[in-house]
């Protein structure tokens, strides 16, 4: 389904409140037409009369004529009439997190008459939203997209009564007596008999020279987002994987070229995108290469240092764009004074695994914690968040089923 952008945001690449806006309207899956004032001088001087004279950006111009200067997130989220203010203070079930497993616990719950509360910095969908095809999810004999899949999570859920609550992000929860506390970054504090955290994870970084100066103008981590911003152009995509070889393959719909820079010898996808890859006539797959460093001009990239490991000979390449996809890291910095325990990788630790060991977690000190139950009595986790979890979309799904029914038996105890 191809919808056409109603919104024009006027901009450049070396601006960062343009970059974030760019990456708010990404990560909320809504269509933008982007107007880079350093090579339109008509976009230029519209940005000019609007702004009396001015020079400012972003300007953001809506389908109904208004217009946005230098928009906070909160004030982009009232304007596209997102939520961001829950109904109540207290609810018996806060979901952190409005992905798969997150989705499916709060229409599980809500159905049973549990009242849930979902809050969810980004789209309602997580990295399922912005993938491009899910072809492994029961019940769909022909596949469906992401962004599909993920609406009719939401529907289901809001058929049952889910409340959502949009564009928030969640810095602390914490315990106190017998309630959980959820504290969002508008200085808003809610309430909760349990919570689940299923904020999943985010894509890595490289880390290396100039990969924080490029992200949003040239490097990005998202080819559902941003890969029609390079069409008839060539990319390049870091990474080996079942996510680099997919969005290799989602690129060549739009661009010219996708040089697919694998660290090792060879690729760890599945079989069946390793072979779509390698024989796809759009994709050349570089093996043993990295890159090692970023370059650009006008505060836009345009080169990739990449190395080869076998001769550690360095070479320059000049894709338009690059997108990174090397592994995940979990969505938990906000748990940090919480109490709830995490692995090394910042994955949470659940069930079983917290007991294994003495001394015992507080609060379990007369029972086991459940399956999914974290180090904190009435905290649960699902999907990809979780140590353990599988990185599947169904899985996840299954995990949020799960904690649902735990949380129900959890709650008659409370």
């Amino acid at each position: 389904m191809t919808t056409t952008p109603k919104i024009t945001l006027y901009g450049a690449y070396w601006c960062p409140d343009c970059r974030r806006s760019k990456q708010f309207l990404g990560e909320h899956q809504i269509p933008y037409s982007w107007v880079d004032i350093e090579e339109d001088k008509k976009g230029e001087e519209y940005v000019i009369q609007k702004n009396e004279g001015k020079r400012i950006i972003p300007t953001i111009e809506f389908e109904d004529g208004s217009i946005l200067v230098e928009p906070s997130n909160a004030e982009l989220a009232s304007q596209l009439g997102l939520k961001t203010t829950a109904e109540r203070s207290h609810y018996d079930l806060i979901v952190v997190g409005g992905g798969p497993a997150g989705l499916t616990t709060a229409l599980y719950t809500a159905r049973e008459g549990i009242d849930t509360l979902v809050i969810e910095r980004a789209a309602l969908g997580g990295q399922a939203a912005t993938t491009q095809w899910l072809d492994n999810v029961s019940g769909f004999s022909e596949g469906i997209s992401g962004a599909d899949f993920s609406h009719q999570l939401r529907l289901q859920a809001e058929r049952f009564g889910v409340e959502f609550l949009q564009a928030q992000d969640v810095i602390e929860v914490r315990k106190e007596d017998t309630y959980q506390h959820v504290a969002t970054e508008d200085g808003s504090n809610y309430t909760a008999k349990a919570v689940l955290i299923a904020t999943g994870s985010r894509y890595k970084r490289l880390n290396i020279p100039g990969e924080e100066q490029y992200i949003g103008a040239g490097i990005h981590f998202c080819a559902t987002c941003d890969g029609p911003f390079y069409k008839n152009l060539p990319v390049a995509v870091i990474g080996g994987g079942n996510s680099a070889t997919e969005e290799s393959i989602f690129l060549t719909k739009f661009v010219k070229k996708v040089t697919l820079l694998v660290r090792s010898a060879k690729l760890t996808a599945s079989k069946i995108l390793q072979e779509k890859v390698l024989f796809h006539p759009q994709i050349d797959v570089r093996f043993n290469t990295e890159a090692v460093e970023f370059h650009g001009a006008e505060s836009k990239l345009n080169t990739v240092i990449i190395k080869d490991r076998q001769t550690e000979k360095l070479k320059e390449i000049h894709p338009s764009g690059v997108f990174t996809f090397i592994g995940q890291t979990p969505n938990t910095g906000f748990l940090a004074n919480s109490g709830v325990e995490t692995n090394q990788w910042g994955f949470i630790v659940s069930g079983h695994d917290l007991v294994h060991d003495e001394p015992r977690p507080k609060g379990y000190e007369t029972r086991d914690p459940a399956f999914l139950e974290t180090s904190i009595p009435g905290i649960f986790s699902a999907g990809d968040v979780r140590a353990g979890s599988t990185k599947q979309v169904a899985s996840a799904a299954g995990e949020g089923a799960t904690a649902a029914l735990l949380i129900r038996e959890y709650l008659k105890t409370v």
